[in-house]
């Protein structure tokens, strides 16, 4: 039989051939490092049989798909362990998540470092012994009887939620078996790069009315080097946690009495002022008005909004001389209302109103989590009135704004998404279509690479998503842009068309950033709170050796301050040693001193948070390559 590789290349096989057959035939390498097997579409396993004209490819532990398998290999190697050590436990679900995999387990006690240090020592050893795992197929009596026989119930109870006509597929390594669709690597040998991370608290099928049980996190790789890599990267996210870093360098803090809600201190109120000056600066230069709008608005404009409906749970809300009110989750219906307000031409649009809108969500506390998960936040929003043609235009142009802020903050690798029409949606599958189609058309304008994020679009339109991929190679889903042809006309939004007809605009919602402060958040991490001069919350401190310098101190920090850098002098009466060290650990990026020497020349002498010495520098110079400095980003 012929079978057909990815590269439309045929390669003959002998009939009744497995797709690790094929594997074999091509090389030793490949053998080696193969887990999976697409064929014709499909994810299959290696020991899946072959027919003339397949279409194979194979898949490699090197690929996403060959380390999702392996992730999800390891989490049943995981469950095999924990029956073998613990017989009485019940074994539940067991995904592949981001980076690694869980397992849920019914068990009378919790579970113990210990027994976590004993149950991967045993998944080593099962590993070692490099089970052959094999793929069955039962009737649904003869899976649900073999688990009720095991006292297996939750496993029982999932085989028989299972359609009557369906595949029930069991995996068998050794003498332990698991109900799985599959596909899995061929053998526990294959795996050898994981650790287990942490237990927590988990409730079958995440509702809290049903019984609690115990998840147990792990991490799977292709080989060592990447799950030391992997360790490493997440002792690096420990040390650059924002929150700690936020107490140690007093940003903010987070408390109680507020959950949710920042309490910003001077430097990082400092930091966000300085951020959203530079947003409010874009946006003046790209044609956009600011606006500002209520916090508070009337129940009826979420209900015609669909707001109400899709974000309820979400809403904070209040009542008062019988009328019910919603504090804003989000401003888009309140910038429809300043549309509203004056019938426009065609000649007005595009029509671009901006707002650093402050919103609050009733998010769960279990969710918050710093600055990455707020109840109150504020967003770099706007909202683009345009004609169906103005469409294309102005989300190219708001693409290469995106770009280029996201330069100017450091992040030169952007991953974009186009996220298309959701189950819960408001809109006609006709305005869908158009919506989704212009955001494919821009994209394909731009010769910009992109994936496909099916089903996650808002519920008003598609949108295209920009993540950023910090220096630890995480990824933040950050702007977006989205086409909507439904909101405007559900809130009665119209404009006067080139042949007098009144026509209802389209409504482009879009941000840079997103949250400011989940930016923020991510900024702290990315930089480690060594923050590049021009936005460094603090841009130099000037420290005097003795009191008689501290009158030229005072002078040359307010000639900085007159200049608009943010300068700060430290005439405390300590060593001039004591100072630089305390700044330099401040992460102030410039210590300026001054002794009589430079009160003489009118200069300063210049540290770099670095520890390098740059030296003396007239007070002109400095002032000098500050601004060089400061216009450096742009």
């Amino acid at each position: 039989m012929d079978i057909v590789l990815p590269d439309a290349s045929t390669r003959p096989l002998p009939d009744g051939a497995t797709a690790f057959d094929l594997a074999r035939d091509i090389g030793p390498g490949l053998a080696r490092a193969v887990v999976a097997a697409r064929i014709n579409g499909e994810m299959r396993d290696l020991s899946h049989a072959l027919n003339d004209g397949d279409k194979v490819a194979l898949i490699t532990d090197k690929s996403d798909e060959g380390l999702e398998v392996i992730r999800h290999s390891t989490a049943h190697l995981l469950a095999q362990a924990v029956k073998e050590l613990f017989p009485e436990v019940q074994v539940t679900i067991g995904p592949v998540i981001e980076d690694g995999f869980y397992y849920d387990f019914a068990f009378e006690r919790p579970f113990t470092p210990d027994d976590l240090e004993a149950i991967e020592a045993r998944m080593r050893e099962i590993a070692s012994r490099k089970l052959d795992v094999e793929r069955l197929e039962w009737s649904r009596a003869q899976a649900i009887g073999h688990f009720e026989g095991l006292d297996e119930n939750y496993k029982a109870m999932l085989i028989a939620r299972i359609p009557e006509n369906d595949a029930i597929s069991i995996y068998r390594q050794g003498d332990w078996e698991d109900l799985c669709r599959g596909p899995h690597v061929p053998n526990t040998g294959k795996l050898k790069a994981f650790k287990l991370m942490r237990v927590a608290g988990a409730y079958w099928e995440g509702d809290a009315k049903n019984e609690q049980l115990q998840r147990i996190y792990g991490t799977a790789w292709a080989s060592g080097k990447e799950l030391k890599d992997y360790l490493f990267r997440l002792e690096e996210a420990e040390r650059r946690d924002h929150r700690k870093l936020a107490r140690q360098y007093e940003l903010f803090h987070l408390q109680e009495e507020a959950p949710g809600m920042v309490f910003w201190h001077p430097k990082g109120w400092m930091l966000r002022q300085v951020i959203e000056r530079e947003i409010r600066k874009v946006m003046w230069e790209s044609g956009y008005q600011e606006v500002n709008t209520p916090q508070l608005v009337d129940r009826s404009l979420w209900e015609k909004s669909g707001h109400w409906d899709k974000f309820r749970e979400e809403m904070f809300t209040t009542s008062t001389e019988n009328r019910d009110y919603a504090i804003k989750p989000m401003n888009c219906p309140c910038h429809i209302q300043i549309f509203k307000q004056a019938l426009h031409s065609y000649r007005d649009l595009p029509l671009r109103l901006a707002e650093f809108g402050s919103c609050h969500r009733n998010e769960p506390s279990g969710t918050l989590h710093g600055l990455m998960r707020l109840r109150s936040f504020v967003q770099d929003d706007a909202h683009i009135f345009c004609t169906p043609e103005q469409i294309g235009a102005e989300v190219s142009d708001f693409i290469d704004l995106v770009f280029e802020v996201y330069r100017r903050f450091g992040f030169d690798d952007v991953i974009i998404k186009l996220a298309d029409r959701p189950d819960r949606r408001v809109g006609t599958d006709e305005q869908w279509d158009k919506a989704e189609a212009a955001l494919h058309a821009a994209m394909q304008a731009k010769q910009l690479p992109y994936e496909l994020n099916p089903g996650e679009g808002a519920f008003y339109g598609p949108k295209i998503e920009f993540s950023l991929r910090d220096c630890l190679g995480r990824v933040w889903q950050c702007g977006t842009i989205q086409v909507d042809f439904s909101m405007p006309g559900r809130l009665e939004a119209e404009y006067v068309a080139e042949d007098g007809s009144r026509q209802t605009p389209v409504m482009l919602h879009r941000a840079i950033l997103g949250s400011l402060e989940r930016f923020i958040g991510i900024l702290i991490e990315h930089y480690e709170a060594r923050f590049p001069f021009w936005l460094a919350p603090v841009q130099a401190v000037v420290c005097n050796i003795t009191d008689n310098q501290a009158e030229y101190a005072r002078d040359i920090t307010e000639k900085m301050r007159q200049k608009g850098f943010r300068v700060e002098a430290d005439l405390r009466n300590e060593k001039v040693g004591y100072k630089v060290r305390a700044h330099t650990l401040a992460r102030v990026p410039y210590i300026l001193v001054v002794g009589d020497r430079e009160c003489e020349n009118k200069a300063v002498s210049v540290r770099a948070r670095s520890g390098d010495d740059l030296g003396v520098k007239a007070v002109s110079e400095w002032l000098d390559e500050m601004q060089a400095m400061t216009d450096a980003y742009k």
